[in-house]
């Protein structure tokens, strides 16, 4: 039989090495300077443009496809009308079903409105006190674009709201209104008053939460998926009320939740850099 050839002593230098790396490794985790690994979601504080912009993308792509449908489709038929007559209008009645509730008027509409002016205050005193508190000073930055990215959110659309010259369905004839109805891409005659109903300004101050998303994602990923259900939840719960009210189509809403997330990531990345948080504090998200 033949004997296998007897093992080969490890040379000293390659021995030296991994005890040396190993060391330094041990020496690192101990002094907290190991070298962070970033999950895919997470950008270091030096990552370039190409990162962001994939960031971006990989952020916006879901809601175009899902927008790129539904939007087609509710401007090119009549669904918005189908949906508000068997869902919102009393035709009985001739009257919207939420147009005279205590809840969607003053609750969800007027303190909805409060509630979202409440927390963007907040915010801009805490990214102000962080500069004299301490406990606070790791929030300012993330604080300071939650009130940045939602006062753009709900601009952006009310500045559309001021050109798009769209009709409340509460105003048109086929809900007791006095204006014919027009579709969204369809050439409107210039005889028609100016309106400004579209998109849906209430729905984009729920939406606008969604900013709550990247405020909290570099932090804790489960805070940052709460903030994500926060955001839409909110926006469905001010749409539909809304919607009940005759305000708005739900097409409206579907323009307004695309735009306000596009806003609010795009102010993430372009911005902020995507990222909010030091990095001992990110790295706690992975």
């Amino acid at each position: 039989m033949s004997q296998s050839p007897p093992a080969q002593p490890s040379s000293p230098s390659r021995s030296a090495a991994s005890s040396d790396s190993l060391g330094g490794l041990a020496s690192s985790v101990q002094a907290g300077t190991a070298p962070v690994e970033w999950s895919n979601d997470d950008l270091p504080a030096d990552a370039n443009e190409d990162s962001r912009a994939k960031f971006w993308w990989r952020h916006i792509r879901v809601p175009l496809v899902i927008f790129a449908i539904l939007a087609p489709f509710f401007a090119f038929t009549h669904a918005d009308l189908r949906i508000a007559h068997a869902l919102f209008f009393n035709s009985a009645r001739g009257a919207w079903i939420g147009n005279g509730s205590w809840w969607t008027n003053q609750f969800i509409h007027g303190g909805g409105t409060w509630f979202v002016r409440t927390l963007v205050l907040i915010a801009f005193a805490i990214a102000a006190w962080g500069s004299f508190d301490a406990r606070l000073k790791e929030w300012r930055r993330p604080a300071l674009y939650f009130a940045v990215a939602v006062i753009l959110s709900v601009g952006s659309i009310g500045a559309l709201k001021t050109v798009t010259n769209k009709d409340c369905p509460r105003d048109l004839t086929e809900f007791g209104g006095e204006h014919a109805y027009v579709p969204l891409f369809a050439h409107r005659p210039p005889e028609l008053r100016d309106a400004r109903c579209f998109p849906a300004a209430h729905a984009s101050a729920g939406y606008a939460l969604l900013a709550l998303y990247f405020m909290l994602r570099g932090r804790n990923r489960r805070w940052g998926r709460a903030g994500l259900a926060i955001g839409v939840l909110t926006g469905l719960i001010f749409g539909i009320s809304q919607q009940s009210r005759g305000a708005h189509f739900i097409s409206h809403d579907v323009w307004s939740a695309f735009i306000v997330w596009t806003v609010a990531l795009s102010t993430y990345v372009a911005f902020f850099r995507a990222r909010l948080w030091s990095g001992s504090a990110e790295a706690s998200a992975r």
